[in-house]
């Protein structure tokens, strides 16, 4: 028999397909391991609510699904975009509830340069539009700052040159915050760095720098990335302090030279851009103050020579006073006809005081309203006399209405009573009437059985029933005949029964 042919399905293993998925896992786990894969990310749409990120990554021929949990896309790097290639590195494994393979993604990185650099141009399109990279935003940076800070790498060369610039030209009290300028944590601290210079108050234990200084050598593209991540990038524009990139050398450009208020190429040259020389400032300060020396001595000889040509233009003090002299001369040739002229006028006005103080005069005002007066008490008089009649007769027509209305108002009240009293006896003689005694009177009765319940039908009168019957004038027992304990009445057919002890026959 051909070894090749199909062995019989009775032969061949059973698997569930739990065992199937777990073999399958286990093989594919254990055939690849930690592997990196080229492609391009396909059907990004970010975290789900969980935190997880799914997507895919596909090149001209497959694509692959991919997974970064919840814990590993928060210390990527590189965040994944769509459409950006990208070198993924982690596990192969199968997912058992689609019956597919996938890559669980520890790490993220872009795919070469050109990768890198579409990456940076988008992300700096992106800040550019939100406005952080405008000129108009950016601060002065001090001519002669007190404090200097620094963040940079406190071994390297770069805070030594910064130094010993800073030494040549002009000493400066220098704070240091310590940082990594390359790595994955780079990026964090420098923002933080740059925060916590802002968080200085002032006046406090620690003096708050008037500039910050960026500064890192120069490096790769890959190396400088800490300097291009976002969280750098707003911190440097949200910095109240004035501050200064200089990161690697004069071709290399980060988005965060952008962002600061000064670029400077080097860290070195940052050092010459923040403070002056010394040594220049002594000597413009010494050549200022000798041209203000030769300037004042100018300008107080000047004022000195202005000064005597006013002086020989002044007049005399003989020539000042001729004219006031004279004036006072011809006031006082005035003064005496002024003064009688002044005097006779007053005597008029004074005359004319007196007349009219005269007429003014307590005894003639007195005079005056006491005739007044006396007229106004003789119209008081006359007012009070006619308002005294006037009320008078108001109160007598006031009365006669009164009186007039009271008659009426009984009359009608009296009216009123008999017609309440006429309609009452009316309903009493209509309720007479209509009332069960009139109904008796007439000759009719009212029959009731032992329980007091009224008979309306013969039908009811079973034999034997005790009843009571209720006349106009009265009312008295009977007895249906026919019963078996009722007593046989004597008939009496058209008489009636002689003596009044006994009851005749009502039926």
């Amino acid at each position: 028999m051909d070894s090749e042919s199909p062995q019989p399905a009775g032969n061949a293993p059973e698997w569930s397909v739990s065992d199937l998925s777990g073999a399958l896992k286990r093989t594919l786990e254990d055939a690849f391991g930690f592997v990196r894969v080229r492609g391009e990310i396909s059907g990004y749409r970010g975290p789900v609510g969980s935190g997880h990120v799914y997507f895919s990554l596909k090149d001209a021929n497959a694509k692959i699904d991919a997974v970064i949990w919840k814990g590993v896309f928060g210390r990527l790097k590189t965040k994944p975009q769509e459409g950006l290639e990208v070198i993924a590195t982690g596990k192969i494994t199968t997912f058992a509830g689609k019956s597919s393979y996938q890559i669980i993604i520890d790490s993220l990185e872009p795919a070469g340069i050109g990768a890198l650099m579409a990456l940076l141009e988008e992300r700096r399109k992106k800040l550019a539009a939100e406005g952080l990279f405008d000129a108009g935003r950016k601060q002065l940076i001090p001519f002669l700052p007190r404090v200097v800070g620094v963040i940079t790498s406190p071994t390297g060369a770069v805070i030594r040159d910064i130094l010993h610039r800073l030494e040549e030209r002009f000493p400066r009290h220098v704070l240091l915050w310590p940082v990594r300028v390359q790595g994955e944590s780079s990026a964090a601290e420098v923002a933080n760095a740059i925060a916590g210079f802002n968080a200085l108050p002032e006046g406090g234990r620690i003096p708050r720098p008037d500039v910050i200084i960026v500064a890192r050598g120069g490096g790769s593209l890959e190396d400088l990335m800490g300097f291009n991540e976002e969280l750098v990038v707003r911190a440097a524009a949200a910095s109240l302090i004035p501050l200064v990139s200089a990161v690697g050398h004069e071709t290399d450009v980060t988005l965060i030279d952008h962002a600061a208020d000064l670029r400077c190429p080097t860290p070195t040259g940052a050092a010459e851009k923040v403070v002056p020389v010394r040594a220049e400032l002594l000597a413009q300060v010494t050549d200022l103050s000798r041209r203000l020396s030769g300037a004042t001595l100018r300008l107080s000889e000047r004022r000195r020579n202005d000064l005597r040509a006013l002086a020989r233009a002044l007049p005399t003090a003989e020539g000042l006073l001729a004219a006031p002299r004279q004036r006072l001369d011809l006031a006082a040739t005035k003064l005496g006809p002024a003064l009688a002229r002044n005097a006779r006028v007053h005597e008029q006005k004074l005359a004319q005081l007196d007349r009219r103080l005269h007429g003014q005069s307590p005894a003639t005002r007195l005079a005056t309203h006491a005739a007044r007066l006396d007229g106004l008490g003789k119209r008081l008089a006359a007012a009070r006399g006619a308002l005294l009649r006037t009320e008078r007769d108001r109160i007598a027509r006031t009365s006669d209405r009164l009186e007039a209305v009271a008659a009426r108002a009984v009359a009608a009240f009296t009216r009123q009573i008999q017609r309440r009293r006429d309609r009452l006896d009316s309903v009493w003689a209509l309720a007479a009437s209509l009332g069960p005694q009139a109904v008796l009177a007439r000759g009719y009765a009212l029959v009731r059985d032992e329980d007091g319940n009224l008979l309306r039908s013969a039908a009811a009168a079973r034999p034997g029933l005790a009843l009571q019957v209720t006349l106009a004038d009265g009312s008295f027992g009977a007895v249906v005949p026919g019963g078996p304990s009722a007593p046989q009445a004597p008939r009496q057919s058209g008489r009636k029964p002689t003596g009044g002890g006994g009851q005749g026959d009502l039926f």
